[in-house]
């Protein structure tokens, strides 16, 4: 059986690239691209990379001869027959292409790695606070742009990237020891950490105990900006940024100092308010 099944597959490959060729002899190019994809589809489980990479090739203007693999010995027969340890797999012009990433890499896609940058979690979260606060002013105020929006949203914006702290609180606090300096001295600080900024941002974004969320706010802020500012712009250390959660790809520098000065404005203007 698993012979006829490497056959079929060998066959499919011929044809696939027999019938591209014949449309070009016959029309002088190929009226359609077209891909052989060979996928994951079981009782109980489909593969999620082989519809994603269907839907690609069909959005990039391809015909897809789309195989099923219906079973584990068909999977793993594909697999010995084509010297891969992954499906699903697509082929192109008789050409393999590989797995769903590098497909995208094929159509020219950028693909993370292990160990690559990306700003793109700090990015969703203050654009989604600055969204957040103009909502609640309309709300509010009936106004977009009122003098409580800024507030909002360094208020939003901590309890957001608190929330992703609480998320990993053990993956935060492992990535935190690597340049917190008060951590470094104090272990459990590390855990606290997630629970004092997310806190601390609910009640400056209710207006509650100013006289608790303010210092908490201060403390936090000024010891991470001076932790930060020492590891990166001092001691020169390239490293990832703890701001999003154990985990992240965001590198520590600018944005986690941002996070901090953040924290100290917010700190000061409502106790300053608070004192008024």
């Amino acid at each position: 059986a698993r012979r006829v099944g490497l056959w079929s597959h060998t066959l499919a490959k011929h044809l696939a690239t027999s019938n591209t060729q014949e449309v070009a002899m016959t029309t002088g190019s190929p009226t359609r691209k077209h891909a052989t994809l060979w996928r994951m589809v079981m009782p109980g489980h489909l593969c999620p990379f082989g519809l994603k990479s269907k839907w690609l090739l069909r959005h990039k203007g391809y015909t897809v001869e789309d195989h099923h693999l219906k079973s584990r010995a068909e999977t793993d027969a594909f697999m010995r027959d084509e010297g891969v340890e992954t499906t699903p797999q697509t082929f192109i012009g008789g050409e393999r292409i590989g797995g769903y990433d590098a497909l995208r890499a094929h159509f020219g896609y950028r693909v993370m790695k292990e160990g690559d940058t990306s700003y793109r979690p700090v990015i969703a979260i203050f654009a989604v606070a600055a969204l957040m606060s103009l909502a609640l002013a309309w709300l509010v105020e009936g106004a977009l742009f009122v003098p409580g929006v800024p507030e909002r949203f360094i208020a939003i914006s901590m309890v957001l990237l608190g929330l992703q702290k609480l998320q990993d609180v053990e993956g935060f606090s492992t990535m935190f020891l690597n340049y917190d300096l008060l951590a470094r001295r104090f272990v459990p600080y590390g855990y606290v950490y997630p629970y004092a900024e997310t806190g601390a941002g609910l009640l400056m974004l209710a207006g509650l105990l100013p006289w608790l969320s303010a210092p908490v706010a201060l403390a936090i802020g000024t010891v991470g900006a001076v932790s930060v500012f020492k590891a990166v712009y001092v001691e020169r250390r390239e490293l990832k940024c703890a701001c999003v959660g154990g985990g992240s790809s965001v590198p520590l520098g600018f944005v986690s100092l941002t996070e901090n000065l953040m924290m100290i404005v917010m700190a000061l203007w409502v106790g300053l308010r608070a004192l008024a």
